[in-house]
């Protein structure tokens, strides 16, 4: 029947406009910004660098490897990265970003570039008031806007910072074992080598002892 859309649909409302004198959960208009509804787990806004510790810069994950700006579909990623290098959670020397900017006036928030990231370093936001009054320079955010405290990831998404976390430390773990391993091989070749060179420099003497005994006639 034409029109029964719209009667189903003046009936909810009609049914909640009634009912939210009697019912408070009825109440579904939020006064904001006096008020604010939590927002999901997985809302997700514009990007942010996720650092650890304290330290924005020793800490920050990305190592400059620009695999999100070459993916990121309107190209609003701009990195250069550093000539030297800083030691990466794991110890390894590794480039970092000397600069990371986000016009996020472009950013369509897609999320490819938290998908292909291999570091765990760039994370969606859940900050969405971001308006200014001048659209260019205020709204190209640079990597000290950008840097934000792995405390904060966990505030905003505690589950996903959780499974991250898991990652980073058992791949951690996992070189560590690794360096430990390849430490001992290295140290059970070294004494190996030592005892066959004991060995031989024990035999060089009784060899020429030996040779030089006298012959009986």
């Amino acid at each position: 029947m034409i029109g029964t859309g719209i009667l189903k649909g003046m009936a909810v409302t009609a049914r909640n406009f009634v009912g939210s004198y009697f019912e408070k959960e009825r109440l579904t208009t939020v006064q904001y910004p006096e008020e604010r509804s939590p927002l999901p787990e997985n809302y997700r806004n514009f990007p942010i660098l996720i650092y650890d510790d304290n330290d924005p810069h020793a800490g920050l994950r990305c190592v400059a490897c620009k695999i999100c700006e070459k993916e990121c579909p309107p190209q609003c990623i701009y990195i250069v990265k550093s000539e030297d290098k800083k030691p990466d959670y794991m110890g390894k020397p590794q480039f970092y970003a000397k600069v990371f900017d986000i016009d996020i006036s472009v950013c369509m928030s897609c999320q490819i570039c938290v998908e292909v990231c291999p570091f765990e370093a760039i994370k969606m936001d859940k900050e969405f008031e971001l308006s200014q009054r001048e659209r260019f320079d205020h709204l190209l955010l640079r990597k000290e806007q950008l840097s934000k405290s792995n405390g904060y990831y966990h505030k905003i998404h505690p589950v996903e910072a959780e499974t991250v976390d898991k990652s980073l430390a058992d791949a951690a773990a996992a070189a560590e074992a690794k360096k430990k391993a390849a430490a001992e091989a290295a140290a059970k070749a070294a004494a190996a080598k030592a005892a066959a060179a004991t060995v031989t420099a024990e035999a060089k003497p009784a060899a020429g002892a030996t040779s030089s005994s006298p012959t009986s006639s």
